[in-house]
């Protein structure tokens, strides 16, 4: 029974081989007159959608001249001139297939005179209809689920958090650094987002992976009768580092694309989504612990031993991969 604990744990530390996993493709269609339209369509390198799909348009919609392409970051951006015969609404839009890709995507339409549409795409429902009227919280409910996948899909984000609670003792010190790291991720995921300030990328995401490892061994290094600093202080470290990883998420949300017409609540709804992921890693992995207590008490310390080594390899792992690439 016990060794499968440790596999679990071990499985679920190790599987990521690549942080940030979320980073959905976008499919943008926006009207330029009456029967006029411009189709963007953006698929991440990663995640194979680019090899695996090609944008499906509403019926009576077809491209016009051929397709403007180019590289931006990580990902092939896709331009196109489309011409419409009819009225849109009642029609779908999408992706004919995502593959093995295992990534959303975010398709945005913005017709003349009528509020922007934000909708989601998975592999089980790759197409969705376009609205004659949506309301706010269609924007609202997909960018909350986006929020969601990102901090429980985007490992690096997720490990932190991990890595935090395996740090500290105690429910109450562990909800002190987590919203210590919520009040600062907020601060700047806004703050960029909205263009008060920034950081380039790549050396933030460098960055994260080196909180990781830090976490990491400071969780080796705990000693029961010597209180280490970074436990006297769990507050300051998650705040300082929660910065960091605001920029992070703010990548993340630049990527996505937010919607002109309803920045604020598309923001805000994101925003509350990465902080419902983050409560669900807490209770879950605050209840792992209490049950490897009681269940595997002798065990405890090797399994965790082993899952903090795991992280901390994976995080250098990350270090090393992004510093160079």
């Amino acid at each position: 029974m016990m060794w499968r604990w440790f596999l679990l744990l071990f499985i679920f530390v190790t599987a990521p081989a690549h942080a940030d996993e979320l980073r959905p493709g976008y499919l943008e269609f926006s009207q330029k007159t009456a029967s006029q339209w411009k189709l963007v369509w953006k698929a991440p390198f990663k995640t194979g959608l680019i090899q695996a799909t090609q944008p499906v348009l509403p019926k009576g919609c077809a491209v016009q001249g051929d397709w403007a392409r180019k590289l931006l970051g990580n990902s092939i951006i896709s331009t196109a001139t489309v011409i419409c015969t009819g009225d849109v609404a009642g029609q779908k839009i999408g992706l004919s297939s995502f593959g093995s890709s295992q990534t959303d995507a975010l398709v945005r339409v913005a017709p003349l005179g009528r509020r922007v549409q934000a909708m989601r795409l998975t592999a089980t429902e790759p197409l969705v209809q376009i609205k004659a009227k949506s309301g706010r919280w269609q924007v609202a409910g997909t960018y909350f689920v986006t929020g969601i996948e990102h901090i429980l899909f985007g490992y690096d984000h997720l490990l932190f958090v991990v890595s935090l609670i395996l740090l500290l003792n105690g429910a109450w010190t562990v909800a002190k650094a987590a919203t210590a790291f919520t009040i600062a991720h907020s601060i700047t995921l806004i703050g960029t987002t909205l263009g008060m300030f920034g950081l380039p990328q790549a050396p933030v995401e460098s960055v994260i992976a080196l909180s990781i490892i830090f976490l990491a061994v400071e969780v080796v290094k705990k000693d029961p009768n010597k209180v280490r600093l970074s436990q006297r202080i769990p507050w300051v470290i998650a705040f300082l580092f929660g910065l960091l990883h605001g920029f992070g998420f703010a990548g993340a949300l630049k990527e996505i694309g937010l919607p002109e017409s309803d920045v604020p609540l598309a923001l805000l709804t994101f925003n509350l989504g990465v902080e419902a992921g983050q409560l669900v890693i807490v209770f879950t992995s605050l209840i792992s612990l209490a049950l490897l207590n009681r269940f595997a008490q002798t065990l405890r310390k090797p399994i965790l031993t082993t899952a903090t080594y795991a992280i901390g390899i994976t995080a250098s792992y990350w270090f090393i991969d992004r510093l160079f690439a």
